[in-house]
Parts: structure tokens; sequence; C-alpha cells
């Protein structure tokens, strides 16, 4: 294994307004929705801490602080619980403040993804670091995020995480050129798109929101102008990235993910995810699944 910098730090992006899911998220950010009955946000650090990052970084905007007030004590309604006895309600409230060390900047505008991260340079430093998008789920059995950190350790530069998609889908996010390496699920990636239009897109390999970025990418995105949708693009930046070669920052590479995925970014999917984690919770699962099967057969 090459001697590259350990990643040790998390960076998860926040700021977003949540416009398709309003009116829910005027007050409320849609980070906190919940699946089932832990906020999805929850589980993207819980994914995190699991791969070993213990300092994650929130990037977060206005409106977001209960995103905060989730992961600080709770020290009334503790009390409450400790008096009622009530020991299991009373570890799940003290879950969240116990997983990592959270830290905490504001995007001051939403400007993109790119400006998001680019608002974690100051607690990164110069040191590679994950970064996890909140609409993305990955599930607890399919490490991912630990095979990427592994291949950053061994191979250097940036990686990112692929899914294959149907080709009329491609147009909803960042596509890759790729290349086979000698491990049958890293390629080497020779170009990005943001978004492209399926019959101009290199593949039909797309980026899911997981990250291991080297540093160098904070010069790059400094020098990024907006892209699609008048933003600055993380994977324009990426792009320039993975151009270079490993003393530059460069190069990137990709892990061809085949496990499980849960989308949240939109209400139908949202709703998916929602099910299919009620279906497989132990304590919901025998009642919630029958009485879902007679819904549905009586539609």
């Amino acid at each position: 294994m090459a001697d590259f910098d350990l990643v040790t730090k998390a960076v998860v992006p926040a700021a977003g307004l949540g416009t398709r899911f309003l009116p829910a998220t005027k007050a409320t950010p849609k980070e906190m929705l919940p699946i089932v009955d832990k906020p999805a946000i929850q589980y993207v650090v819980e994914e995190a801490v699991s791969a070993g990052l213990l300092d994650v970084l929130m990037v977060t905007g206005k409106n977001k602080r209960s995103i905060e007030d989730h992961f600080d004590r709770a020290i009334e309604l503790e009390e409450v619980l400790e008096a009622k006895g009530d020991d299991e309600r009373l570890s799940q409230v003290r879950e969240p403040a116990d997983l990592a060390t959270l830290h905490y900047v504001r995007q001051g505008e939403p400007r993109g993804l790119g400006h998001a991260v680019l608002c974690a340079k100051q607690h990164v430093g110069d040191n590679p670091f994950a970064c996890l998008l909140g609409d993305d789920l990955i599930d607890y059995r399919d490490e991912l995020l630990k095979r990427m950190i592994e291949i950053r350790q061994a191979r250097g530069g940036s990686v990112i995480a692929l899914m294959e998609v149907p080709k009329e889908q491609v147009s909803l996010y960042g596509c890759a050129a790729i290349e086979p390496t000698d491990e049958d699920d890293v390629v080497r990636v020779t170009d990005l798109v943001e978004k492209p239009p399926a019959d101009e897109a290199p593949s039909n390999w797309a980026i899911i929101g997981r990250y291991v970025i080297d540093p160098a990418v904070f010069e790059v995105l400094e020098n990024t102008p907006p892209g699609r949708g008048n933003e600055i693009q993380l994977t324009d930046a990426l792009r320039t990235l993975a151009g270079r070669g490993r003393d530059e920052g460069g190069p990137v590479h990709g892990v061809l993910f085949r496990g499980r995925r849960y989308d949240t970014g939109n209400k139908l999917d949202y709703l998916r995810t929602v099910v299919q984690f009620a279906a497989e919770r132990p304590d919901l699962a025998p009642e919630f699944v029958p009485w879902l099967k007679e819904f549905l057969a009586n539609r």
C-alpha cells in the first residue's frame, strides 16, 4: 500500500433549500425528514463513523439550526426519560450526540455543491477527506465508503462512487468516462460531465453522493467558474483533477458500486426509501408488511 495521508475527516453538505419537498421544508430542513423514526442525515453521519471518520463537518445554511440541535444533548428531555425509567428512548435520544465530533460552517448563499465543499477548506486543511451527500443513503451492509478510503490509500488522488443507471436517467447525474484497472471494481476516470443529455453522456456510470477527495480540490474550486445551473460544480473540479498526476492532486478513480442505495432526493424516491426501511425493521415488519400487501391487493 502506498504511503498516502490517512482519511480522518468527513464533510456533509447540508445547505440546500429542499424546494422539492415544499411546504414541509419551509421551516424544517430536508435533511431532518425522518426515514421512519430517524432523520436521514443521522444515517449519513453513522455511515461516516462506521468507516472510521469521527471528525465530521456539516456545511449548513439558514434555517438549519435543528440539525445542530439534533446532534446536541437534550438535557431536559433526557431527564424526563430517565425519571420515567425509559432507557430505550433515553439511549435513542443520546445516541446522535455521542456519534462523532461535529463541527459546523455556514454556506452564506446557495452557489452549488462545489462552493459548499469549498466552505470546508479551513477545517479540512491539507488533508484528504470524505464527502457524503444526504440525498443518498448507502445500506450499512455495503461498506462502500471503507472501500473508497482503501483505494485512496493505495492509489492516491480522489475516488468517486459510480453506479450504473438507465440511459434515460443519466441527465440527472454527473457521468464518468472510465477505463479499467487491475481491480474489477475500480476504474480510472478520464472525463466527467455534469448532467449531460442522454445522447451526450460518456457512459451510464453515474456519480452517486460519496467522494473521497484530495485537498488539491480546494485550489481548483477557487478557480472553477460557475457551470451548469450557474453554480460551482464539484464535478467540474474533479474533471480537472482527473487530468493531473499524483504530485498535483490527481488522478481520479471510481468504485463501481453494485450494492444497495436509497435515494431521498425527491418525493417518490423518499417514499420508496421509507417503505423499504420499514419493511426491514424487525419491530415493524411483522405488522407493516402484511398490511402493505393487503393494502396493495385492494387497490
